[in-house]
């Protein structure tokens, strides 16, 4: 176990990523499918070409069910973050993205390298692509620019230098913030469907807003440490995060104490 995660952490170092394969068992799979039945139906597709016209997303997927726990407080990926970011980091988002047949491809971004103060090529956050179907060449698999989370300016990205993450369902791909990727286009005649939970430092702004998208009552329903993950929690030394001079947890311990929803991972 330690050698895989030392391996994986000097991928993410020198090339910017690694491939964790079959991470999820189909059960899962399954039940997030599941949960986000009443999300889909092309009831929000994206409003843009970064979101893409022909992609739904749906956001704050901790509030619309507790499976989605599963995947953001998956023991692998938390054994890389740890090592990589700054204790008491947070969860910065967490959504579906279900890309259809005919998107096009995805501007080239990294999640985390526009942070004011901070060189483009620090490690302020890192992301994960959780594969709900598999990722092939022809329906969308994401593509990465190799070494890019090093760039310390924007380079001009030519065809030769695109890597496409080809990976089967319930594999994660998990990258530095700083590294440029985008969705691939969908060639194919069905969807392709991923789960991106994105982690980040914890004197960072979160993309979303955590502890308004999740309620408090759902929030409590967690585990302490995914409740850390939200923002129910303090960074040290100092006592950022503080609510009325207090830790926040006091909040949903205080009103809803005992209702936790106890799941492991895959």
């Amino acid at each position: 176990m330690q050698q895989n995660l030392d391996s994986q952490l000097n991928q993410i170092r020198e090339v910017g990523y690694c491939v964790i394969e079959a991470a999820l068992q189909a059960d899962v799979i399954n039940a997030v499918k599941h949960a986000l039945l009443p999300w889909f139906g092309r009831q929000r597709m994206g409003r843009n070409n970064f979101e893409g016209e022909q992609t739904e997303r749906v956001y704050a997927l901790l509030d619309k069910d507790p499976v989605f726990a599963l995947i953001v407080e998956h023991e692998a990926v938390l054994a890389i973050v740890n090592k990589l970011l700054e204790p008491t980091y947070l969860l910065s988002a967490n959504l579906a993205i279900n890309i259809h047949p005919t998107e096009t491809p995805q501007p080239f971004h990294a999640d985390h390298a526009s942070v004011p103060n901070c060189p483009r090529n620090a490690l302020n956050g890192v992301s994960t692509i959780w594969a709900m179907d598999d990722f092939t060449q022809a329906n969308g698999a994401t593509q990465v620019v190799p070494g890019s989370h090093l760039w310390r300016t924007q380079k001009p990205i030519k065809d030769e230098m695109l890597q496409t993450v080809v990976m089967s369902a319930g594999s994660v791909l998990v990258f530095h913030g700083s590294l440029i990727h985008r969705g691939g286009a969908n060639q194919s005649t069905a969807t392709r469907l991923a789960i991106t939970p994105q982690y980040c430092q914890p004197w960072l702004r979160q993309l979303e807003s955590m502890l308004l998208a999740i309620s408090a009552e759902r929030a409590a329903s967690y585990s302490p440490r995914l409740q850390a993950l939200l923002g129910y929690s303090i960074r040290e030394p100092g006592f950022m995060g503080y609510v009325d001079g207090m830790h926040p947890k006091r909040l949903i311990d205080a009103q809803y104490k005992g209702r936790h929803l106890r799941g492991k991972s895959s």
